[in-house]
């Protein structure tokens, strides 16, 4: 099927589907599924239509200049028409595919975010601390929740590593591509000399799972309780309200002790053990597919490092693109849009060239 015949049955669609949901015949859980279809199709067909009308116009106007009637004045209006419209042509092509690519199932789903120390001793929870306050900022700035799950601090300030969940609308989408090892190049406060050390720390982003798509069975789950240990109240270790669960096909271990109430740190486990369990369901199809293509989007590998913040510099680059921004500070306040935008660019950009 031709790229134009594609785009003429999902025209037909669509209007088959307005035809359907107006004669009133169709009711309960088909007309909730056509529906959701009809609206799903409704913006991809307003952008086919802009493009159809184009090519349209530009055929009429290639018609009216090639009539030997059409001379002089009009003539000459027509092939200005018609540079306009061969002008506007290429972004209208590229609007229909881009709104042809495959979706991302979990691009409108809430995230998990976690960010631990890696390689660097203190200085390594210090830029820690300094990132995870760097997503509450970006998600504050999007107008998304941003609730801290779990927090275990450093020995001399930040954090060893922290867990929070950030809801919103198109919050995975935007910080997939967060996911892997942050390096930071920069005078940590505990220098004397006034050398600039380099240190890291690792960043995942995990689709926060819904129980229908994620089912845990009770018989694979074992639930230790014990006493919280750190800050946290009256009730730090004299009730054991801690709780931490194994799920015991895979070995995978979380715990959670934030919460005083033995029923909320149990509920917040359970969140994070499906979010990565379907993390982990995602990253086995997509590296199925990934035989023609190195780079997997949110596949979270934290062996690769991503981004470099050098301070001394004032500059933050993004190695998977090759983007240097010179405003770290505003980096470091939340101003990840020209990351995000170009991560996001790039990866179509790469979907395209597969599809093409």
């Amino acid at each position: 099927m031709s790229f134009d015949d594609r785009l003429d049955t999902l025209v037909r669609r669509h209007q088959e589907l307005n035809d359907l949901l107006s004669a009133g015949k169709v009711a309960g859980s088909e007309f909730a599924k056509l529906s959701k279809e009809y609206a799903d199709l409704t913006p991809l067909v307003e952008t086919i239509q802009n493009y159809q009308k184009a090519n349209q116009s530009l055929r009429d106007l290639k018609a009216m200049v090639a009539d030997p009637a059409c001379d002089g004045e009009m003539k000459k209006m027509a092939e200005e028409e018609i540079h306009e419209v061969q002008r506007k042509l290429p972004e209208l092509t590229r609007a229909v595919q881009l709104a042809l690519l495959p979706k991302d199932a979990a691009d409108e789903k809430n995230a998990i975010l976690e960010v631990r120390a890696g390689t660097g001793g203190d200085e390594a929870a210090l830029f820690a601390g300094d990132l995870f306050r760097m997503y509450q900022r970006y998600a504050q700035n999007q107008g998304w929740k941003f609730e801290i799950m779990s927090v275990s601090d450093g020995s001399v300030g930040g954090i060893k590593d922290a867990t929070a969940e950030i809801t919103g609308r198109g919050v995975f989408a935007k910080l997939k591509f967060e996911a892997g090892v942050h390096r930071v190049q920069r005078v940590p406060k505990t220098e004397t000399q006034g050398r600039i050390h380099t240190s890291a720390a690792t960043v995942a982003v995990l689709p926060e799972a819904e129980e229908v798509d994620i089912h845990i069975e009770d018989k694979d789950l074992r639930i230790d309780v014990f006493r919280s240990s750190g800050p946290g109240g009256q009730s730090v270790n004299t009730t054991d309200s801690a709780v931490r669960i194994v799920y015991l096909p895979t070995g995978l271990i979380v715990q959670q002790q934030d919460e005083k109430s033995q029923h909320k740190n149990k509920a917040k486990a359970l969140k994070v053990l499906r979010s990565r369990l379907y993390e982990m369901e995602r990253e086995k199809l997509a590296n199925a597919r990934a035989s023609a293509r190195k780079e997997m989007v949110g596949s979270g590998d934290r062996s690769e490092r991503i981004r470099t913040y050098n301070f001394p510099q004032g500059r933050v680059t993004d190695h998977r693109i090759n983007l240097t921004v010179y405003k770290i500070d505003d980096v470091m306040n939340g101003d990840l849009a020209a990351f995000a935008d170009a991560l996001i660019a790039d990866d179509q950009a790469k979907m395209l060239a597969e599809l093409g």
